[in-house]
C-alpha cells in the first residue's frame, strides 16, 4: 500500500489528488481550524491532526506513523513568499518551508512533493528554499523547483505553482522531468466546468442545497464532477447593490471592472488563479471572485471549486468567505493527482509490478 503524510491539508486538495492516485493518506496534518473544518466530512476514515507542524519532533512523528509511509506532501503557507502580499522577511510562516523538510528528514520517505506560489524562487526568497533543500542528505535527488500550470493538467484554471520534488536514491527509481509532467489532458474552459450550473435550482425548504437543473449539454468534464446525488452545496448567489450592478453589465467577457477589479470570465477561457484572501489574525481580507461569464454577479464558491478541480460532493465551510478562503489556499486537486499517478509509477520495481 502506499501511503502519504500530508502537510498543511487545509480542506484537502492535495488529499483527495493523492486518493485518485491509489495513495492512501496516513495522516493529515494543519493548525487552520477553519480551513480545514470540513476535512473529517470530505475524508472521514482519514487520521487528522489539528496541529502546528513544528511540534512534529521525531518521537511524535514515530508514535503516529509507526510504519513510515511512502512520501511527504504538502503546501507551507505561501502569504510570506507571495507576490501579491508584502512578503516581509520576518513573517514566522517563512519558517513553515523549512519544518516541511525537517519533516522529510525525519520521517525518511521514498519522496517528497512540496507545493508553493512563484514568488517563492524571487532573488528574494530563493536562499530560504535552497537552504531547506540543502538540508536533505545526499541520498535525495532534487527535480524543481519548476513552475506548473493546473491548466495543462486539465484543470480549467491558470494556476502557476512552483513544485519541488524529491526521491530517495536507495528506495525508488528516480523519474526525470519529463516523466513527472507527462499528461494526456485536453484543455478545459470555464464553459465546460460551470455552464450547467447556471440552470440549477434551490431545493424548496433546504438551507444551501441545490439540484442539478434540465441541461441537455452537459460537458465531460462537468459530467464527471457532478454528485451522484444529484444534489450539492455551496451555490448561494451574492447579493450586489443596483450601483454596482449596473457597473458589472458594462463589463464584457475577458474584461475588467475598472472600480473593482473584478474580471469577467470568457466562456472559452480559463479561469484566473483564484486567490484566498486573509484570515482574522491577518485582517480578514476578501480576494475578489472573478464575474460570471453572462451573469452580473462573482461566482459562487461551488463554481470556485469547479474551476479548481474540486467535484460537487465535496463539502467547504457553510460561509461564502470562509468556503472561497479554502478553495483558494488550496492545490487544485487534478494537478495533484496527475503528478503522483506518474510518481506512483517509479515506485515499482523495474522489471515487474511490485511496489518497492
Amino acid at each position: 500500500m502506499l501511503t502519504l503524510l500530508d502537510l498543511f491539508s487545509g480542506c484537502g486538495g492535495l488529499t483527495l489528488g493523492s486518493k485518485m492516485a491509489g495513495f492512501v493518506t496516513e495522516l493529515a496534518v494543519d493548525i487552520d481550524p477553519i480551513l480545514s473544518s470540513s476535512f473529517g466530512a470530505n475524508f472521514p476514515a482519514t487520521p487528522f491532526l489539528a496541529a502546528d507542524v513544528a511540534s512534529l519532533n521525531s518521537a511524535r512523528l514515530k508514535a503516529l506513523l509507526p510504519n513510515g509511509v511512502s512520501g511527504v506532501v504538502g503546501g507551507p503557507p505561501c502569504q510570506a513568499f507571495s507576490g501579491m502580499g508584502k512578503g516581509l522577511a520576518d513573517d514566522p510562516r517563512r519558517s513553515l518551508l523549512g519544518e516541511f523538510f525537517r519533516i522529510v528528514s525525519t520521517v525518511k520517505p521514498a519522496f517528497f512533493l512540496m507545493e508553493n506560489v512563484p514568488g517563492l524562487v524571487f532573488p528574494n526568497n530563493r536562499p530560504v528554499l535552497d537552504a531547506a533543500i540543502n538540508s536533505l542528505g545526499s541520498s535525495w535527488e532534487i527535480i524543481g523547483p519548476i513552475i506548473l500550470d493546473a491548466s495543462d493538467f486539465g484543470a480549467p484554471t491558470k494556476r502557476r505553482r512552483v513544485f519541488v520534488f524529491g526521491f530517495d536514491k536507495r528506495k525508488m527509481r528516480v523519474p526525470t522531468l519529463n516523466d513527472l509532467v507527462e499528461s494526456d489532458a485536453y484543455r478545459v474552459s470555464v464553459e465546460d466546468a460551470i455552464k450547467d450550473l447556471t440552470v440549477a435550482s434551490a431545493v424548496a425548504g433546504a438551507t444551501d442545497l441545490w439540484r442539478y437543473g434540465s441541461d441537455s449539454v452537459v460537458s465531460p468534464y462537468a459530467q464527471k464532477m457532478r454528485s451522484s446525488s444529484g444534489q450539492f452545496t455551496g451555490h448561494q448567489l451574492t447579493e450586489h447593490k443596483p450601483s454596482t450592478l449596473e457597473r458589472f453589465a458594462l463589463v464584457p467577457q475577458g474584461g475588467v471592472d475598472p472600480v473593482g477589479k473584478y474580471k469577467r470570465l470568457s466562456w472559452a477561457g480559463l479561469c484566473p488563479t483564484l486567490r484566498a484572501g486573509t484570515g482574522s489574525d491577518r485582517g480578514s481580507y476578501q480576494a475578489v471572485r472573478p464575474l460570471h461569464p453572462v451573469e452580473n454577479r462573482v461566482i459562487t464558491p461551488r463554481e470556485c471549486a469547479r474551476l479548481q478541480g474540486f467535484p460537487d460532493d465535496f463539502i467547504f465551510h457553510s460561509t461564502v468567505w470562509h468556503s472561497c478562503r479554502m478553495i483558494g489556499n488550496s492545490v487544485s486537486p487534478i494537478i495533484a493527482e496527475a503528478l503522483l499517478r506518474n510518481i506512483r509509477n517509479f515506485l515499482k520495481g523495474p522489471s515487474d509490478n511490485e511496489m518497492l
